[in-house]
């Protein structure tokens, strides 16, 4: 289990030498100090460039091209192989990817039970319930290029939330959402959320998830 996730000293290789200069040195997250607890809602606001989704891809694993450290409790990440990533990935952390990363030809449904079989974690019913409450019922069958770029971050919305997390990892969750559809996504994401006692890190660059956060922090 993830308790705290905290950063070290953290800049991204592309930011050396900057130091002294926006957007390094005005930022609350970049070669400073920060814990991320879990069961706590947090906000990480900036412009783009700034390294949003650099930081979601660190914390993920995806990427290491950066110096200081990042630690999921009392270990560090760097250290991490093969086997401790896929068992970090699959019972404690989820991400929702800016790009989204859905297969076209696979219908909503298809593209959501790709993962629900690994993890095994929501029944069908269940799936179905939140592409309801999403608006996407009746979208269930669609092929997942068919559907509009809003309904696409939506599935994945869904997808992201089937499996077990102690913390989950949203970047720009709402960036193709209207106001209406923002609450229901921020509903449905704080109630599995708080079902776990998970920790929530979004990311914007103006357009916030409806979810109150703990803490925000100026990347």
């Amino acid at each position: 289990m993830i308790e705290r996730i905290i950063l070290k000293n953290v800049l991204p290789a592309v930011f050396a030498g900057a130091e002294n200069e926006p957007p390094v040195c005005d930022s609350q997250v970049w070669l400073q100090d920060v814990t991320f607890e879990r069961g706590r809602h947090y906000l990480v606001e900036a412009e783009s460039g700034k390294g949003k989704s650099s930081l979601c891809s660190f914390l993920y694993g995806n990427r290491s091209d950066y110096s200081g450290s990042i630690m999921f409790n009392d270990s560090d990440i760097s250290r991490y192989g093969i086997d401790e990533w896929c068992d970090v990935r699959r019972h404690a952390l989820a991400i929702l990817p800016q790009e989204m990363r859905l297969f076209p030809e696979l219908t909503a449904m298809e593209n959501i039970m790709i993962k629900n079989r690994l993890t095994h974690h929501h029944s069908a019913e269940h799936i179905m319930g939140m592409l309801t409450a999403l608006e996407l019922g009746h979208k269930a069958d669609v092929p997942a290029g068919h559907l509009s770029v809003g309904q696409q971050q939506r599935v994945a919305i869904v997808r992201a939330l089937c499996q077990p997390f102690d913390f989950i990892l949203l970047d720009e969750p709402v960036s193709h959402l209207d106001a209406r559809n923002n609450v229901a996504v921020a509903e449905l994401i704080l109630t599995e959320s708080v079902a776990q006692g998970a920790g929530i890190i979004a990311t914007s660059v103006g357009n916030n998830i409806s979810i109150t956060p703990d803490k925000v922090l100026m990347l």
